[in-house]
């Protein structure tokens, strides 16, 4: 019997989302190769072809949740396809050759993949990274520096210690090699766990994943940066001629809505860039917290040195981020500036025009009521003309009248009665307006 309603689609998928990376379990010592390639334009159904050539029975359908754990033998691989990139982790224990190589080893020679199967993965490499556990009893962190730098080289040394204890070390130099990978070192005492071992380098792998992703952003703020500069200029000619009121409105609004549309093609094209650079930089703040350095003494940590190296390019970044939406606010108030001196415009060419047509009625008003008057006069004269007829035809018939005098003495009467009727009418029109 069932002890709950019926779930909700997401239910599983959102529950088991915490468990959607799980750390791997490493033992030391153990090598840990990583390459990211951009996925834009790369199909699972590529990437999966590309595996089926190490595990020839992996079904598609185990790649619809973004990650997979393969073990392979000699080695595990972990795939993981995000929104921009996709990441291939291979883990593998050290053979005894390997070490006796040490303390300067060539270990991608003893990497078990088939013969260019890194360089054909599908994408475009952005990150790469040698990750070499060891142990090392850590009684004298410089000695062990000392020793790590072998690896290294020349280069100058980026490393702490990591956790509360601490227990263990870190050395890397952030520098690509002539085969296009970084290297990192992690020292750690027998008896690390299993699990440590394995958060330990996921942490410092993805720290630097993001960090790389990160700084995605700073090309484009700088490519940007010199568009604001020229579109920032063009706002200010256009701030500047509206205070010019011999300016035509209509070029101006040309300029302007030309200016608002590249600024908002340059805000579609690259604010998923500069948010996403925001996230990143925060999660390479979140995994630097994570590894609880303490510092080894005349050596900069990794949490210092991305502080001085990362933090410079995240404000540039930020800054233009808040640039580009300054301007576009400022292109919206100019707008509207214009669009005020626009109404203002037409509400003054609509009180000329207004004016115009009231002088008109009023003239024709004038007009009509001199026609009206000398209508009067027309119809009374006609009234007074048949009126006369009227009366000539009755003294021809023998009446005792006078013609010219009765015509003459109606004028009055017959002029007010018209007079009268036509008053009645226009009081008629105004009651019915």
């Amino acid at each position: 019997m069932n002890t709950l309603p019926v779930d909700d689609p997401l239910r599983v998928v959102l529950h088991n989302e915490v468990h959607a990376r799980p750390s791997a379990r490493i033992r030391f010592p153990a090598f840990i190769v990583l390459v990211g390639v951009f996925n834009e334009g790369v199909s699972r159904e590529q990437e999966w072809a590309h595996l089926k050539l190490l595990q020839p029975d992996l079904s598609f359908e185990e790649l619809q949740g973004n990650f997979v754990r393969l073990s392979l033998g000699a080695y595990t691989l972990k795939w993981e396809r995000h929104t921009e990139f996709t990441r291939y982790s291979f883990v593998q224990a050290l053979s005894s050759d390997a070490l006796a190589q040490m303390p300067n080893p060539e270990l991608l020679s003893f990497l078990s993949l088939p013969e260019g199967w890194l360089a054909n993965i599908p994408g475009r490499t952005f990150a790469a990274m040698e990750l070499l556990l060891l142990h090392d009893g850590l009684l004298d962190p410089k000695l062990s520096l000392a020793q790590a730098g072998q690896w290294f080289g020349d280069h100058p040394l980026v490393a702490s210690r990591m956790g509360n204890g601490p227990h263990s070390m870190v050395v890397t130099d952030f520098q690509l090699r002539s085969n296009g990978f970084e290297r990192l070192l992690v020292l750690a005492p027998e008896g690390t766990s299993e699990s440590r071992a394995g958060r330990i380098s996921q942490r410092l792998l993805e720290l630097e994943t993001y960090r790389l992703m990160a700084l995605r952003g700073l090309p484009v703020a700088k490519s940007v940066g010199v568009l604001l500069g020229h579109s920032e200029r063009d706002l200010a000619d256009i701030t500047t001629a509206l205070q010019n009121k011999a300016s035509q409105d209509q070029g101006l609004l040309d300029r302007l809505i030309g200016l608002a549309a590249s600024v908002e093609l340059i805000h579609a094209e690259h604010a998923y860039r500069f948010a996403a650079t925001a996230a990143y930089d925060k999660l390479v703040k979140e995994r630097i917290t994570e590894l609880r350095e303490s510092p080894i003494s005349g050596t900069q940590t990794i949490g210092e040195f991305m502080q001085r190296r990362l933090l410079p390019a995240m404000a540039t970044v930020a800054a233009t981020a808040q640039r580009l939406s300054n301007l576009s606010e400022r292109i919206s108030r100019t707008s509207a500036l214009l669009r005020t001196r626009v109404d203002i415009a037409s509400e003054e060419q609509n009180s000329q025009l207004l004016a115009k047509l009231t002088k008109g009625q009023e003239l024709q008003l004038r007009l009509q009521t001199t026609v009206e008057g000398l209508s009067i006069a027309a119809i009374t004269y006609y009234v007074i003309s048949l009126t006369l007829y009227l009366g000539k035809a009755g003294k021809a018939a023998g009446l005792p009248i006078h013609p010219e005098m009765a015509a003459g003495a109606m004028v009055p009467l017959v002029l007010w009665v018209v007079w009268w009727m036509n008053k009645r009418l226009h009081d008629r029109l105004r009651r019915v307006d």
